[in-house]
C-alpha cells in the first residue's frame, strides 16, 4: 500500500516525480524471531502522503452488491467489481485473521505499465486483505484479482504473511490491461528478506509449489516481449521484468543490504540447491554502491540472533551509519551531524553527475509499521500493528490490535490532512518534534531516542497485560469484552504518546533555543544566575564539527580569516 510510489528508470530522470525511491519492507520469519511472531515492517514513503492509519470494520454484503475501484495513488475512479459476500476487518495493512500485506515499488519495463486495468497494487492490498484469511490465500486471491480485472499498476514487490509463513511476491501487468504476471516465493523459516524498490526474485524452482508459485506464462510472456531467451530453469524475474541499473542498486537494493547488515552483523549467511554460503557484508557494498551490478546480494539471509520488536524497529531508523555511504558524515551532515539531504537526489556541478543517498529512515514517511502476527495467542487477540507516523528515526511507534473496535484518534482517517493543521492529530505533532530536531540533530536525536525507548518499555509492558486478559475472555467466550480491553489499551497509549510528545515540544524548544543548550543540575532543573530567579545561567554551546568548518574554510575562507 506504498503511497509512496517509485516511478522508477531510475538514474537519467530519478527523483523527477513526486513519487521517488518510496518504501522499505524487512520481513522476519517465525523461526528467525525472539518470541516466534511473523514480523513485517513497511515506510510508506511519500512527499503527498498523510500519516493515518486506515480501518474498516468487517461486513456482509448482499448479493448483488459492486464495489468500486479507486487508484490508491491518484484516487481516479478505476471501474468496479462484485462485492464479496462478507469481509474481514482491516487495520493498516493486517487484517483480523493476522495477514499482514504491504509493498515496494520497482516500477519496471515500462511495457508492461497500463492497459486500462481496474486492479491497482494498492486496491489489490486492500480488497485482498478483506477476502483472504492466510498467506497462501491471499496469494490465490491477487491473482485472480488481477487477472479476472487487470494490473495496470508498476510492477510491485509484496510481502504477504501470517502467523506460520512469509513470501515474497512480484508482479508486473501486461501492459493491456489482460492481467499479470509474477512469481511468489516463501521465505525459508528463521530467515529474514527485506525489499526496497528493486525486484529481487531472481531464478526460482519451478517444480516445488510448497515455497514457490508462479502464474502460468511468467516465462512465456518475457519470452514472447524478447526479454529472456534462455531454458526455462536459468529464467530470473528480476533479469527479465526489472533489470538492475546504478539507481536500483543505490538507492534501493542499498537498503536491503543496510538491512541485512544490521540484523546479521555484517556477516551473510544463506543457503541454496548448492549448499550453505557466507560472506562478510562488506563483499556486496560494491553491489549496494551501484559499482558491480552482477555482484547481487541473496534473496534471504539468517539472522545473527533472534530478532526482537525493537531491534526490527531500529533497522527502519538507520541512516547507513557506520558505513561509507553514512550520511552524519560528510560536510552536508552541517554543523549538526544531520543525516538527511533534501530532494532532489541527483545534482550535477561542473557537469559531473552526484546523488544524495537514499536511506531507510527518511524525512518523507507518511507512516510505518511494524506488523506482529502471533501463533500462540487466538487470531482475535494476536494481530498487532505498531503504528507510527513521519520519519522512523525520530518517531515512536504505538501498539494497535487488529479487533479493536475504534481507531485511536490521533491516527484516524480526516483528523488533519496535508492542508490542514489539526492540533489532535499525531503526523502534525511528530512533524513539529522532527522539524525542530532537524535544526540541531546531534543534541536533540539523543533525547528523542530515550523517549522512545521509554514509550517502548511502557507499550511492552501495557501489551503483556493486555494480553492475558484479552485471551482469557476469549477463553471464556466473552469476544466483546476482549475487544472493547484491545480497544481501550490501544486508545489510551495513542494518547499517552500525544502528551508525551507535546511536552517533549515545550521541553525541546525551551532547552535549545536560539542553538544555546540551558545548563540543567543535579535536581533535574534548569540552572539560574540566582536561586530562585528568572534568568538562566549561560548557556552552552556545543562545538562545531570539523570537517563542517574545513568546508566553509575550504569554500569562503579568504574571506572570513582573521587577520
Amino acid at each position: 500500500m506504498n503511497t509512496g510510489k517509485i516511478y522508477a528508470i531510475l538514474v537519467a530522470v530519478l527523483l523527477s516525480t513526486v513519487h521517488s525511491l518510496a518504501c522499505t519492507n524487512v520481513i522476519v520469519t517465525k523461526g528467525a524471531s525472539a518470541d516466534g511472531s511473523v514480523m513485517v515492517t513497511y515506510a510508506a514513503d511519500s512527499h503527498q502522503l498523510y500519516g493515518a492509519l486506515y480501518f474498516k470494520p468487517a461486513a456482509r454484503w448482499k448479493e448483488d452488491v459492486m464495489l468500486k475501484v479507486y487508484n490508491w495513488d491518484s484516487g481516479e475512479y478505476m471501474g468496479e467489481i462484485p462485492q464479496a459476500a462478507s469481509t474481514y476487518q482491516t487495520v493498516g495493512n493486517m487484517n483480523q485473521h493476522q495477514l499482514i500485506i504491504t509493498e515496494t515499488t520497482f516500477g519496471g519495463r515500462e511495457q508492461t505499465w497500463g492497459g486500462g486495468g481496474v486492479m491497482d497494487y494498492g486496491s489489490l492490498i486492500f480488497i485482498t486483505l478483506q477476502r483472504a484469511r492466510t498467506a497462501r490465500e491471499a496469494i490465490e486471491v491477487m491473482d485472480y484479482l488481477t487477472q479476472k480485472y487487470g494490473y495496470p499498476s508498476e510492477g510491485e514487490s509484496f510481502t504477504i504473511a501470517d502467523k506460520y509463513e512469509a513470501w515474497i511476491m512480484e508482479m508486473v501487468g501486461k501492459g493491456d490491461g489482460s492481467g499479470s504476471v509474477w512469481v511468489a516465493r516463501r521465505i525459508p523459516d528463521g530467515y529474514i528478506c527485506a525489499h526496497a524498490n528493486q525486484s529481487r526474485i531472481s531464478t526460482f524452482p519451478l517444480d516445488d509449489p510448497d515455497n514457490c508459485l508462479y502464474s502460468s506464462d511468467v516465462i512465456s510472456f518475457a519470452r514472447e516481449k524478447g526479454w529472456f531467451s534462455g531454458k526455462d530453469e536459468e529464467f530470473s524475474f528480476c533479469d527479465a521484468y526489472n533489470p538492475v541499473d546504478f539507481g536500483g542498486a543505490r538507492f534501493c537494493d542499498s537498503r536491503a543490504w543496510a538491512a541485512f547488515n544490521l540484523l546479521c552483523d555484517g556477516e551473510f549467511v544463506w543457503e541454496d540447491a548448492a549448499g550453505e554460503h557466507s560472506a562478510p557484508a562488506g563483499d556486496y557494498l560494491d553491489y549496494a554502491m551501484g559499482h558491480n551490478l552482477q555482484h547481487r546480494m541473496p534473496l534471504w539471509v539468517k539472522p545473527a540472533r533472534k530478532v526482537t520488536v525493537a531491534a526490527l524497529a531500529d533497522v527502519m531508523r538507520d541512516h547507513f551509519e557506520g558505513t561509507p555511504m553514512d550520511m552524519t558524515q560528510d560536510v552536508g551532515a552541517g554543523c549538526c551531524s544531520l543525516p538527511y539531504r533534501w530532494r532532489p537526489m541527483e545534482y550535477e556541478v561542473d557537469g559531473v553527475k552526484y546523488v544524495h543517498e537514499r536511506a531507510i529512515a527518511t524525512q518523507q514517511t507518511g507512516y510505518w509499521i511494524l506488523g506482529q502476527a502471533r501463533d500462540w495467542l487466538p487470531d482475535e487477540v494476536g494481530g498487532l500493528l505498531w503504528f507510527g507516523v513521519d520519519d522512523a528515526a525520530t518517531s515512536a511507534l504505538t501498539p494497535v490490535y487488529t479487533n479493536v473496535n475504534a481507531i485511536p484518534l490521533p491516527f484516524a482517517e480526516g483528523n488533519g490532512s496535508l492542508t490542514e493543521y489539526s492540533e489532535t492529530s499525531a503526523f502534525w505533532q511528530f512533524n513539529k518534534v522532527t522539524h525542530f530536531a532537524y535544526l540541531f540533530y546531534d543534541r536533540v536525536a539523543p533525547e528523542l531516542r530515550r523517549e522512545i525507548d521509554d514509550y517502548y518499555k511502557m507499550c511492552q509492558e501495557r501489551i503483556e497485560a493486555t494480553d492475558m486478559k484479552a485471551a482469557a475472555y476469549m477463553e471464556n467466550g466473552r469476544r466483546k469484552k476482549a475487544v472493547n480491553a484491545m480497544t481501550e489499551t490501544s486508545c489510551q497509549l495513542a494518547s499517552q504518546l500525544m502528551v508525551r510528545w507535546k511536552e517533549l515540544e515545550k521541553e525541546l524548544l525551551v532547552k535549545y533555543l536560539d542553538g544555546n543548550v540551558k545548563v540543567v543540575g543535579s535536581d533535574g532543573k534548569y540552572k539560574m544566575t540566582t536561586p530562585g530567579g528568572d534568568i538562566p545561567a549561560s548557556p552552552g554551546h556545543p562545538a562545531q564539527r570539523e570537517r563542517w568548518l574545513k568546508g566553509i574554510v575550504k569554500d569562503h575562507g579568504e574571506t572570513l580569516m582573521v587577520r
